[in-house]
């Protein structure tokens, strides 16, 4: 069975397309990607895209910065979704992976050069985090400061740093990694942003504290001042912190919700997921499933037309 994609403003068999090893992208990581994710509920029959337009706007806004000028709109692009969606006839999760890029096989690293590309390919993913709770550790290596490169950006060639990161929590026995950034303040994950509960609080770290502006982090913010009633607070976090928070939780487009039950070998809260992460995770599930209607303008349907022209 062949794998569609979208290239170059076409939708095209995955086989068909090809790109030279000389390719910027390749040589130099000069790109930007999205992540998302379309949700397959069994019981309605539907696959649902997950906040599409604010992934597009999101890519545009990295693209602007690294002067990779694609002459998409944000509704072109979530148009040219669904319908690769459509051709793919997944019936599973999905993984999206939007790529924009310099495809000049020029080879100078310059970002000044016409040769701007976008590709679109699908990947059928369930569950990513391989535990139901992650014991974590922080990184030695510190989060690249926004100064060095854009970290609002999903920046192909930033992706190193999380390389590495992950490569030494992993070999040392983790499941993941925290960083710090270069003031000492916590950060985020390798692929993802941090929640910790304390005092009643939902608390994580400010966008000035070289985090990606995550829009699963955005969404579980809303959950939990809009469903829960739980103050959500944007501060810089210390490390030591971490080590006396009730709760502590990953959110990211791949990692959806995952709690983190001990840090550096000290055991968060009672070492398993706590209420807040729960009640989150459920909720978060349903609005992605499109069982929660006050967030139904969050979710694309792709096979149930009707249902997709009453929203």
């Amino acid at each position: 069975m062949s794998s569609y994609v979208f290239y170059e403003g076409e939708i095209k068999k995955e086989e068909e397309v090809s790109l030279s090893i000389r390719c910027k992208a390749f040589n130099y990581g000069l790109g930007c990607f999205e992540g998302i994710r379309a949700y397959w509920d069994d019981e309605s029959q539907e696959l649902r895209a997950f906040r599409l337009k604010e992934h597009y706007e999101r890519l545009l806004q990295s693209c602007k910065t690294l002067y990779i000028n694609i002459p998409y709109t944000v509704e072109e692009l979530c148009d040219a979704t669904v319908e690769l969606l459509r051709k793919n006839n997944h019936k599973t999760t999905v993984y999206i992976r939007p790529v924009a890029f310099k495809g000049s096989d020029d080879l100078s690293p310059t970002l000044l050069d016409d040769d701007n590309r976008i590709l679109i390919y699908l990947q059928p993913l369930g569950r990513f985090a391989t535990k139901d709770f992650y014991d974590v550790a922080v990184t030695s290596w510190k989060r690249i400061p926004d100064n060095a490169m854009p970290v609002r950006t999903k920046a192909t060639g930033g992706y190193i740093n999380s390389a590495l990161a992950s490569l030494e929590v992993l070999q040392n026995g983790y499941d993941e990694a925290i960083f710090l950034n270069d003031k000492g303040h916590v950060s985020e994950g390798p692929g993802e942003n941090i929640f910790m509960v304390k005092n009643n609080q939902l608390i994580t770290p400010p966008c000035s504290d070289d985090i990606l502006e995550g829009i699963t982090r955005n969404t579980v913010m809303e959950l939990a001042k809009n469903e829960l009633g739980i103050e959500v607070i944007e501060r810089s976090i210390t490390r030591s912190e971490l080590y006396s928070a009730t709760e502590l939780f990953f959110s990211g487009t791949a990692m959806e919700v995952t709690p983190i039950c001990s840090v550096d070998r000290r055991k968060i809260g009672d070492g398993s997921p706590g209420e807040v992460c729960s009640k989150i995770k459920d909720l978060f599930f349903d609005v992605t499933k499109g069982k929660h209607e006050k967030y139904a303008h969050y979710v694309t349907p792709i096979y149930n037309t009707v249902e997709e022209l009453s929203r």
